[in-house]
């Protein structure tokens, strides 16, 4: 084993939303900062996907073998690289309605209350929405929370095979707004992530080293297990152990989870920050569907995603429970996740040849419906020797099934509105749920508190058992909300960034 001669003020693990963020944000304190990735630089067509087939089989996939409950294996769509799952996500930073904070009752449980509020994460919500150049627009949405803040950029327009459709939806009362976008304008990399609002800024101050090609295997503690002392990681096949004062994980909430879990030790032998028995429980993601609208005429497959429907989200006349978030998919030639889900076009994509697929994706628009899933221990990270399996079942069903019929209504009335025929009137909107190898939204596995016996992380996100080990990335989520957790992330990396400026002095 290598021991790196270097002592670090801060160690950070991960450089996606809360790693990415919370690095330039220390940068400027001067501190000796080691950033450890466990992938490399990805290639910038990788990135804006402007020319790549997001279809083909296994792309964005994680080299990693996981496990479900019943044990059959897959290969998780998730991102390692610098700047993480930002490189691959839609840019949409969306905050938490202000209600998501508080407890709230659906008809299968109760979301839990979460120790700070709303009002405690706005001052850092405006503070990313400035950094990571969000283009948006506060007006029409029922839901959205206050702002101390406008967005700093206009929201993206609609793309044209949208605007008939959106006006479409307006008129049947609903308020269809702009969904907020991170974006870099520029015309090579058009997506921002934490790559180029974090990781860039970061590495040019001479304090700051980042190691690529580094997986994080253990963390070892000091001898009365109080305080992590080293963080040992692999690169090119050779053990290395770093030193460092203040150790923060942001390696996502699932590898986070088994992280803590792989370095049980005699003093920690349920995992490190595990006294309370939560490390990997409460795993959740957004339960989401994508619906295919078809259309008799065709459009280019790659515009940005741009509307949002939020009145649904508490619930409505005919279901008095939260139900969730509706927004489009931008052309389905560029979504990702779309391509993971059966059983509309990842299904065809195995058996259509190329040109039949595009053709299929250019005359549709997507949508996603999103509900949010509720904590539930059994939900949960967890390891059997080197095995990593997500033991994982859906919740929350009768309001997202009711969120997906309501909006087919709402796609129906749509059709036989929209008088430029460029709308397909048969009546068959093809839709498919996300699977678990899609993990996008995934948090809950380190939640925080007041409480040790109920919480991991304290309200800081410093660990209840470790004076010196945070955990910065959607973790510490204490419920989901039916949005994306990303702007959420980033929010709470720069709060943890002011708590840690102090800590140091």
């Amino acid at each position: 084993m290598i021991i790196d001669d270097q002592h670090y003020d801060f160690i950070i693990v991960g450089t996606g939303a809360g790693g990415g963020t919370l690095a330039q944000s220390l940068a400027k304190t001067g501190k000796r900062i080691l950033i450890l990735e466990r992938g490399g630089a990805m290639a910038l067509e990788e990135q804006n996907r402007s020319n790549v087939d997001v279809f083909k089989r296994d792309r964005y996939r994680a080299p990693d073998q996981w496990y479900d409950e019943a044990g059959e294996p897959f290969s998780p769509q998730t991102n390692y690289a610098i700047g993480g799952n930002t490189k691959i996500y839609g840019a949409v930073l969306m905050r938490l309605r202000e209600r998501d904070f508080e407890s709230v009752e659906h008809e299968e449980g109760r979301s839990p209350e979460w120790p700070l509020k709303y009002r405690d994460f706005e001052p850092y919500y405006s503070q990313a929405e400035q950094l990571y150049q969000v283009h948006g627009q506060m007006a029409d949405d029922p839901t959205e929370p206050a702002h101390s803040a406008d967005y700093p950029y206009e929201a993206v327009p609609h793309a044209e095979p949208v605007k008939d459709v959106v006006e479409a939806i307006a008129q049947q009362g609903l308020h269809p707004t702009r969904l907020p976008l991170s974006l870099t304008r520029q015309t090579d990399d058009p997506t921002g992530d934490s790559q180029v609002f974090g990781i860039d800024p970061a590495v040019k101050s001479p304090n700051v080293t980042l190691k690529t090609d580094a997986k994080v295997v253990c963390l070892h503690t000091n001898s009365t297990g109080s305080e992590v002392r080293a963080v040992e990681a692999t690169i090119n096949g050779q053990a290395f152990l770093f030193f460092g004062d203040v150790i923060v994980l942001a390696c996502g909430a699932i590898n986070s989870a088994a992280l803590l879990l792989r370095s049980a030790s005699e003093l920690h032998p349920d995992g490190l920050a595990n006294r309370s028995g939560l490390v990997g429980r409460n795993l959740m993601k957004v339960t989401m569907t994508s619906i295919v609208q078809l259309t008799s005429s065709s459009n280019e497959g790659k515009f940005q995603r741009s509307v949002s429907v939020n009145d649904f989200y508490w619930g409505d006349d005919q279901y008095p429970y939260p139900m969730g978030h509706i927004q489009n998919t931008g052309g389905l030639l560029q979504d990702v996740i779309f391509a993971e889900s059966p059983p509309v076009l990842s299904v065809l994509a195995k058996v259509m040849p190329g040109f039949g697929l595009q053709q299929l994706a250019v005359r549709s628009l997507g949508w996603w419906a999103q509900t949010e899933a509720l904590p539930n221990p059994n939900n949960r990270v967890r390891l059997e020797g080197d095995k990593l399996y997500l033991d994982y079942t859906l919740n929350n069903v009768e309001a997202h099934d009711r969120l997906v019929y309501r909006w087919l209504e709402v796609l129906k009335t749509v059709d036989k509105a929209v008088k430029s025929s460029v709308l397909q009137r048969g009546g068959m909107y093809p839709r498919g749920e996300v699977p678990l190898q899609v993990v996008a939204n995934q948090c809950g596995t380190c939640r925080f508190g007041e409480d040790p016996a109920s919480s991991v992380l304290d309200l800081n996100c410093r660990t209840h058992d470790l004076d010196n080990l945070y955990v910065v990335d959607s973790s510490f989520f204490p419920s989901s909300g039916a949005v994306g957790p990303a702007l959420t992330v980033i929010a709470n990396a720069l709060r943890v960034a002011k708590h840690l400026k102090a800590r140091v002095g």
